[in-house]
């Protein structure tokens, strides 16, 4: 009955320690059960010792998670956010003329500036990166509109992984192609600025991040910021990460 994988039969154990060590504080009330009771009390606890004298203690599981290489440190987070913002906020306007009642993008974007500044921690930040997305599902058949708040969602979710970084300038530079669709050199045009305006520090923490469409834990994995317009913006933005000609 007790197999090589199982605990011996019960009565075939050795004495156990007093029933006091497993559990003082129930070793008196455990006396007064009747004998059924009893037995239950007793047979847990020479289960109990059996487990701790043949089976090995398991390790303590790490508390350090790993991380994504798309998260980034927090402090070039903190670097990275004040380009993400004045990305998103280069075409912020686009969204006001369209839904000048509705400040979420706004606040979306003034809120990564102050994460910037060490003024407001990461999910504080990170939840008005969502209002700015809902700011974008409540004008869809404004698609200009819609891809300027989205730049502020990204923006503002850059602190919580560094990656929505390069999602917020996606956006801004495909809003600005939606906003002069007769000039069809707007989007690039975006991209220069974009890369014009990076701080040294900025450039150093985006060029750690993965290829797009590489690493699936984040952002810039394999989905949305991977494929069609904006994975073609982002490649665009990593392959320019470090020149000096724009």
């Amino acid at each position: 009955m007790g197999g090589s994988g199982g605990p011996p039969i019960f009565g075939d154990l050795p004495p156990a320690t007093p029933w006091a060590a497993f559990q003082p504080a129930g070793a008196a009330a455990a006396m007064q059960l009747g004998p059924w009771k009893r037995q239950v009390v007793d047979r847990t606890r020479d289960w109990y010792h059996y487990r701790q004298q043949s089976w090995p203690v398991p390790p303590t599981r790490s508390r350090e998670r790993v991380r994504s290489p798309q998260t980034l440190s927090e402090a070039d987070r903190r670097v990275a956010s004040v380009w993400a913002a004045d990305c998103a906020d280069r075409v912020l306007g686009l969204f006001e003329t369209q839904a000048p009642g509705d400040p979420r993008p706004r606040q979306a974007i003034a809120g990564l500036r102050a994460f910037a500044r060490g003024e407001l921690r990461v999910w504080p930040t990170r939840s008005l990166a969502g209002h700015a997305h809902a700011a974008a599902r409540d004008i869809a058949a404004k698609p200009t509109a819609v891809a300027a708040a989205r730049a502020a969602g990204q923006a503002a979710a850059t602190a919580h992984m560094g990656a929505h970084a390069l999602g917020a300038a996606a956006y801004a530079a495909k809003a600005a192609g939606l906003a002069d669709p007769g000039h069809p050199d707007a989007v690039m045009e975006e991209i220069r600025w974009q890369i014009g305006h990076l701080s040294l520090p900025a450039e150093a923490a985006l060029r750690q991040l993965p290829p797009v469409g590489i690493s699936k834990a984040g952002p810039i994995g394999p989905g949305l910021l991977a494929s069609g317009q904006l994975g073609a913006i982002v490649a665009e933005l990593q392959a320019r990460l470090g020149t000096s000609d724009d």
